[in-house]
């Protein structure tokens, strides 16, 4: 059996909400989660929600800022959230810039060295803590629902289209859309990925989308207030390429909100019903 370290667990809304260490293969060394059991979890197996961070954040951002453990306890949704990257890799250039490195692993797994050794979030995410997940707790991994924000959005659209097999829904904050032709994306995927553009389409929710849709309605909220819409995130490339491809998708914009957990925390109960409902909660 793999060993988790229990880093603190606390009540919460009747269930229990964790921090966890362990030996990941992925990511070649430790890596940290979060873990949200609900209170239905004592009675057997609970669906799972993921939830994916941006940039520059932690197992802990979304765990104390989004507000998601309330309605999960009614529901009986686990909640996991992990970690944006490996930690101390020792790299060269891995700390000190908040766009690329630590804390900005992009959900994928890196070609290039010293990259390649320590940055597989993506196998990490589908594959590794799925599996640790289930021999160590009551959770029903064959039921997972895939949410995120910004560059976690990115990963939730692009894991959920590239392992559609994995995941029964998926949604997103204020997600990349369209990551080869913005500057966070033009930034991380040389590094991570190579300097061929062509290997870069597999890790883009607009290139994805066109290969093959994701079976179910794709949610997204985006805040019209939001610094980084326009040269970052570009919604309305995705929302052509859905439209092109026949991808069901509710795409809904709000006015006056911004980047920040306060837009997340206004909105996530639709999220999280949204998820149910496709993992037989509501």
């Amino acid at each position: 059996m793999s060993a988790i370290e229990t880093i603190s667990e606390q009540r919460c809304f009747g269930g229990v909400q964790g921090f966890y260490r362990h030996a990941s293969t992925a990511c070649g060394g430790p890596m940290r989660f979060a873990l949200y059991l609900p209170p239905q979890a004592a009675q057997g197996p609970c669906p799972l929600l993921y939830f994916l961070a941006g940039l520059t954040c932690t197992e802990e951002t979304a765990t104390l800022k989004a507000g998601m453990q309330r309605l999960a306890a009614e529901l009986g949704m686990a909640l996991v959230m992990p970690d944006t990257s490996p930690r101390d890799t020792g790299f060269d250039g891995a700390t000190g810039d908040w766009e690329f490195g630590e804390g900005a692993g992009f959900y994928l797994d890196a070609t290039q060295a010293p990259w390649s050794t320590r940055f597989r979030m993506e196998s990490y995410v589908v594959d590794e803590l799925p599996a640790l997940l289930a021999e160590h707790f009551p959770v029903d991994v064959t039921r997972s629902g895939l949410c995120g924000h910004s560059m976690g959005g990115h990963g939730a659209l692009t894991l959920a289209l590239k392992h559609p097999q994995c995941y029964r829904s998926v949604s997103a904050f204020a997600p990349i859309m369209a990551p080869t032709q913005v500057p966070w994306g033009r930034k991380a995927f040389p590094r991570y990925l190579g300097d061929d553009a062509s290997t870069w389409a597999g890790h883009d929710a607009c290139e994805l989308v066109r290969q093959h849709t994701f079976p179910g309605t794709i949610l997204i909220d985006q805040g019209e207030a939001d610094p980084f819409l326009h040269t970052q995130l570009r919604p309305d490339l995705f929302e052509q390429a859905c439209a092109a491809a026949g991808q069901s998708l509710q795409l809904r914009r709000h006015a006056g909100y911004d980047h920040s957990y306060w837009f997340i925390a206004s909105f996530i109960e639709d999220h999280v019903r949204h998820h149910a409902d496709a993992l037989g909660l509501a």
